[in-house]
């Protein structure tokens, strides 16, 4: 007898006479299985602010605004089953340079609020006004680790970090000396 061909009878991709386990033998069921796997959610975030003295509200005009700098925060997150944040930390790695080498430097911090806004602090580095970190070569590096951030303010500005700004205080600028808006890192 003739096999048959064609799309009511294709014995070649259905299993058949030459083919005694059938169907059933093949293995679709562990393919999808594997590609409908959930991907590992994203866990850690990473955020850029160029600190500089003119992106002050109003921007400084003495001899600290020579310096500048940059802010990275890493936001490692817990998620549930349904990728909801449940727990947030966050690190402040701080780079300071070309500040006079009398420089002060006391708190730092997340802000709320857009480049022409003086918001209220949302992450705090757990530095102290009265612990400065004095600038004798015009600058620093400043880390702080496992700053605790509360899941939903860890959604916000991973949503929109552009509403968000770290800014920088020094003793003779109380109300900071460098700052910059938070954007993804590239």
């Amino acid at each position: 007898g003739r096999r048959p061909t064609g799309s009511l009878c294709d014995w070649s991709s259905a299993g058949g006479p030459s083919d005694p386990g059938g169907a059933a033998t093949a293995p679709p069921t562990p393919k999808a299985a594997a590609t409908t796997a959930a991907p590992t959610p994203q866990a850690v975030y990473v955020f850029t602010a160029d600190l500089s003295p003119a992106n002050e509200n109003p921007a400084l005009t003495d001899a600290e605004a020579s310096g500048s700098g940059t802010s990275t925060v890493t936001l490692t997150t817990t998620k549930d089953s349904t990728g909801k944040i449940t727990a947030a930390t966050a690190k402040f790695e701080i780079v300071l340079k070309g500040f006079p080498t009398t420089t002060n430097i006391t708190i730092s911090h997340i802000h709320i609020g857009d480049a022409k806004t003086n918001g209220p602090v949302v992450v705090d580095s757990g530095m102290k006004v009265a612990e400065p970190i004095a600038l004798t070569t015009g600058g620093t590096s400043i880390t702080k680790d496992n700053l605790t951030v509360a899941p939903d303010l860890a959604a916000a500005i991973i949503a929109n970090p552009g509403n968000y700004y770290y800014n920088v205080h020094s003793q003779a600028h109380a109300p900071g000396v460098v700052r910059g808006q938070l954007k993804a890192k590239a």
